[in-house]
């Protein structure tokens, strides 16, 4: 079963361990320092300095851009699925579940967003997808208004204490397995 692996950063070793990923995609403020899990080759990890924030102009902050999520895009493109793909932010909420939505579609653009949004609110009840990455990936991916409908659909997600790692399943054959 191929997967992709939504991670908060306090958990990104022991998922790419557990999992045997190879390959991590993490997206953090610019200047944030982390340590990256050892299985994970330096080649294989895209680092996308950006903030969770859902509109420019904000000082220093950094707003997701086209720039990102292209990135998120062509090394979903690049993956070559040998190995779960581990996605990771701060708390694993906003950017990370958003980014893991655009790599899913990314590989598997013929599946319909609703079902792998239920998909995505199924493996976690606190996920809130970052509606500027959505916006942007629903039209880079040319998915019409689609994506965004399906993240509007499930609303935000329930309130949290610790944001646990979650498993979702790349397309809906995984998801049967």
């Amino acid at each position: 079963m191929t997967l992709i692996i939504v991670s908060p950063l306090s958990h990104i070793a022991e998922m790419a361990v557990r999992h045997r990923a190879c390959e991590m995609i993490s997206l953090m403020a610019a200047n944030q320092d982390f340590h990256r899990p050892a299985v994970i080759q330096a080649e294989r990890h895209l680092k996308l300095g950006v903030n969770d924030i859902s509109f420019a102009g904000t000082g220093k902050l950094i707003a997701p851009q086209d720039s990102h999520v292209r990135a998120i895009i062509d090394f979903a493109r690049g993956w070559d699925r040998s190995a779960p793909l581990l996605i990771h932010c701060w708390f694993g909420v906003s950017r990370s579940p958003a980014a893991a939505l655009i790599a899913a579609l990314a590989v598997h653009p013929e599946q319909e967003d609703a079902a792998l949004v239920q998909r995505l609110r199924q493996a976690s009840a606190h996920a809130t997808p970052n509606a500027r990455l959505v916006d942007i990936a629903d039209r880079l991916l040319e998915r019409d208004g689609r994506l965004r409908a399906a993240v509007k659909s499930i609303g935000r997600g329930a309130e949290f204490k610790e944001a646990a790692p979650f498993l979702l399943p790349l397309n809906a054959e995984n998801a049967a397995s």
